[in-house]
């Protein structure tokens, strides 16, 4: 397996991984990133923007998963942790700690002081994950939400 920044190469691939995984959760409906307008550009977003960074999980030659960060205005110092996600045949093997665990490390090296994650309460393994990582439950102002019909959100000093 490579963990590695992201290529435009892998666009199509990621977008279909965050669709096909917020559709197996039914979350594919307004409100999520299923409907983000960078989601079949997603290194044009994160690549070459300072404050951005996005790392896929490649595994034999096909993307498996990843994760980014950027920055999130409403809170100074904070970055916002966007689109975790790991193929289905990868999950239950601790993937998703060494993806959210370079995140964090990646966030701190851009000299954040905080991450911010909005989740739904359908994602249990994703809420498991974040608060294993010390993540703790955050009330944003409906202003500060990103995604509307996310209903868990949490806060993790770095």
């Amino acid at each position: 397996m490579i963990l590695r920044p992201i290529e435009p190469r892998d666009d199509p691939a990621l977008a279909q991984l965050v669709r096909s995984s917020l559709e197996a959760h039914g979350l594919n409906i307004p409100g999520t990133a299923y409907f983000d307008t960078e989601l079949d550009r997603l290194s044009g977003f994160y690549c070459g923007h300072p404050g951005r960074g996005y790392f896929v999980l490649e595994d034999a030659g096909e993307l498996a998963g990843g994760v980014g960060v950027a920055e999130y205005a409403p809170r100074d110092g904070c970055a916002e942790l966007q689109k975790l996600y790991l193929t289905n045949r990868l999950k239950g093997q601790g993937l998703g700690y060494l993806l959210l665990d370079k995140a964090i490390a990646l966030a701190r090296e851009l000299g954040y002081r905080e991450l911010y994650i909005e989740t739904h309460h359908n994602l249990n393994a994703a809420v498991h994950l974040y608060r294993k990582r010390g993540f703790v439950p955050f009330t944003p102002s409906r202003e500060q939400m990103m995604h509307q019909t996310m209903d868990l959100f949490f806060l993790k000093e770095l």
